[in-house]
């Protein structure tokens, strides 16, 4: 069984905020300051993904040298591109460079990214995710690699030959299914859910407690951070701007999140939005489809005062550590502006 985080990490979850930028057409400069920003206002983190553009190690690098006191989290890389003991020796040195502000979010992308950009064989995914926790977690502890339990490979008796700022780095995991979910209560520290409803989270922390009981844990030291998608608009613009982004996850993202939602009780709205979207004479149609209980159960939108309280008031269903989608496209003022509406602690 994994042990508990040391007592800094376990911290109180209330008003514990992230953000996280978007990949497509990354402005490194412009994030760096939305970082800046983000560590003088108490975001308690700030998540970089990685898909075919930039490398968000190097990113992350540079963020950590211009902050104090944020978190810096890959949000998220996945497990394929990078071997196991590369990820370590990864996470190991940007700790360094941040003194012990790392959090590491993994995730297996899909076949698409992973034998098309990266020409790795996509097999195996949960077993390649467990591996890379079992490897970072026997290399950041000093333990032998032959003896870290992996099941893909044959390592030896291999160690880092630097000495790593903390022993133990939190290791997310982005999951959709059950079984991967599962793993998560038997192997990590964070479930990061994608586009899953908030009042359906609680199926999530029952696969996740049986994967803890099964290991030996306590499946209360286990953090949900959901990647959440917040619109502080007045009016018809916030709804207007959510059902866009939901129509375009459901009918334009593979099968991953209508599947989901199908599951969850949306299968009528689901396949009338996939429906709309799939044909280009009609997709301008699909975001009438999207009704106000999925804008709702997808989305922060309103009034900004609105979506911090909502933010707060959706702790209770689980959400530890929400982690804030920024807006793309936006000029500084008005991320800058977006970033200080939504900090923590803003409102009463």
């Amino acid at each position: 069984a994994s042990p508990p985080l040391p007592a800094p990490e376990r911290e109180t979850m209330q008003n514990r905020t992230g953000l996280i930028a978007l990949w497509q057409g990354y402005d490194r400069k412009l994030y760096l300051k939305a970082a800046i920003l983000a560590d003088r206002l108490g975001y308690d983190s700030f998540w970089l993904p990685e898909v075919w553009g930039y490398e968000s190690f190097q990113l992350l690098a540079e963020i950590a040298i211009h902050t104090k006191r944020i978190k810096l989290g890959t949000g998220i890389i996945n497990v394929f591109s990078r071997s196991p003991a590369l990820i370590a020796m990864s996470v190991a040195t940007l700790d360094e460079i941040s003194n012990g502000r790392v959090i590491l979010g993994i995730g297996t992308s899909g076949k698409r990214v992973i034998e098309g950009f990266h020409a790795r064989e996509f097999k195996a995914p949960l077993t390649q995710t467990r591996d890379v926790i079992r490897v970072t977690r026997a290399l950041l502890d000093g333990t032998p690699l032959d003896q870290a339990g992996a099941k893909i490979g044959e390592y030896r008796k291999f160690t880092l030959d630097n000495k790593p700022v903390r022993r133990r780095v939190p290791i997310y995991v982005a999951a959709l299914k059950e079984q991967a979910i599962r793993s998560i209560g038997e192997m990590a520290d964070g479930w990061m859910p994608i586009f899953w409803p908030y009042t359906e989270l609680s199926r999530g922390h029952e696969w996740i407690a049986q994967g803890a009981l099964k290991a030996g844990r306590n499946p209360s030291e286990i953090i949900t951070a959901p990647f959440t998608t917040a619109i502080p608009l007045t009016g018809r613009m916030a709804s207007d701007k959510a059902r866009d982004i939901i129509s375009f996850y459901i009918g334009g993202m593979g099968e991953y999140y209508k599947e989901m939602l199908t599951g969850m009780g949306y299968a009528e709205e689901c396949e009338r939005i996939d429906r709309l979207y799939k044909d280009p004479a009609t997709r301008a149609q699909a975001k009438d489809a999207v009704t106000p209980e999925l804008v709702d159960a997808l989305t922060v939108s309103g009034n900004p005062l609105h979506c911090i309280r909502e933010l707060r008031r959706r702790r209770d269903f689980g959400q530890d550590l929400p982690i804030i989608n920024l807006p793309p496209n936006m000029p500084w003022p008005a991320l800058a502006a977006f970033i200080t509406t939504m900090a923590p602690r803003r409102f009463p």
